[in-house]
């Protein structure tokens, strides 16, 4: 069942709450497409880089654009989502903001990297099927790979929640690369009476962790399908959903082709090992940051932005107490030089 249902840009919220009145009502089953905001709120353009720092109002972040109200959702409930087309802006922005980030203490000073994401700007694959990359500087590219940061539902609780932390009863910025790109099913329980579905947030490209803050930040048309799933087919199973889950599409042959031999050249990778898994975070991106700026001629903040968009933090280790390892890693094919 396909319907035509469409959400502007101007249709946002700062909060989740169930209090809030829906911009559009949908059947269970209809496609909508989504004229999205970026994280930044549009505050960051290619035309205002040179002042946007300086004038950006962190109170603006994260917004959402929704709510939906989906007929026939009710608390118990499972609304699948099925992100079926994303198109990112002709540029996005990566930023290093004084007190945001994981390394936030080391890096007090404002950092602005503005992304051509144009035809013109992108490096076309090397192979079919393949990503198209954007480039950091010559020799360093980033296969884009869009996907949207902030998936929700409205919450039970009476009170607002902002919308920069993810939660586990409705969703929110999760800015997990994996669940919101396109092929990609995220399953989220239903909180509330039409679940009051939003999103936001359009990223091209991210790493695990998206460690100084921000990604390739990037305003997004998405199309997506919304789809309830009553409460007593999963009762009939024996189970709940408890929090968000998701399916990824597999690779087309074209995909894995282009992700092995010969584009991939393997990673490079920082262990850091610690008894807080934070500073083991930490300790693993610093790591892997000594790396960059020594082997590949990168200023410290460049390395910490690049590594934002492309590196991954991975629970390497997480039984043998008092200790975790964790692996920050990058793949070693985006050094094209």
């Amino acid at each position: 069942m396909a319907h035509s249902f469409h959400v502007k840009s101007s249709q946002l919220h700062l909060k989740w709450s169930k209090a809030l009145t829906p911009v559009l009502t949908v059947p269970s089953g209809a496609e909508l497409s989504f004229d999205l905001r970026d994280g930044g709120n549009n505050q960051i353009r290619p035309d205002n880089a040179a002042t946007a720092l300086a004038d950006f109002d962190f109170a603006l972040t994260d917004p959402a654009m929704g709510p939906v109200f989906v007929e026939d959702a009710a608390p118990g409930d499972v609304l699948k989502v099925e992100f079926l087309e994303l198109t990112p802006s002709d540029y996005g922005w990566t930023a290093i903001f004084p007190g945001f980030g994981l390394l936030a203490d080391e890096f007090p000073e404002p950092q602005l990297k503005v992304w051509d994401l144009t035809d013109a700007g992108l490096t076309p694959s090397s192979s079919p099927g393949g990503m198209r990359r954007a480039v950091f500087r010559p020799g360093i590219e980033v296969p884009v790979e869009p996907f949207l940061g902030v998936v929700g539902v409205a919450p039970a609780t009476d009170e607002e929640l902002p919308t920069i932390p993810p939660y586990a009863a409705s969703g929110g910025n999760m800015d997990c690369r994996y669940l919101s790109r396109v092929g990609s099913t995220l399953y989220l329980p239903v909180n509330v009476a039409g679940a009051l579905f939003s999103c936001g947030d359009g990223h091209a490209a991210q790493g695990d962790g998206e460690v100084c803050g921000t990604a390739i930040e990037t305003p997004m048309l998405a199309r997506l399908r919304l789809t309830v799933e009553k409460k007593a087919v999963r009762d009939a199973k024996g189970w709940a959903l408890n929090c968000p889950h998701y399916v990824t599409p597999p690779l087309t042959r074209e995909q894995l082709e282009a992700k092995l031999a010969p584009a991939d050249k393997g990673e490079y990778a920082a262990l850091g090992i610690h008894e807080d898994i934070r500073e083991a975070s930490r300790m693993a991106l610093r790591g892997l940051l000594d790396w960059l700026v020594a082997e590949k001629d990168l200023s410290r903040p460049e390395a910490y932005m690049l590594a934002s968009v492309s590196s991954s933090l991975k629970m390497a280790e997480v039984v043998d107490m008092p200790n975790y390892a964790i692996a920050c890693s990058i793949p070693l094919n985006v050094f094209t030089e």
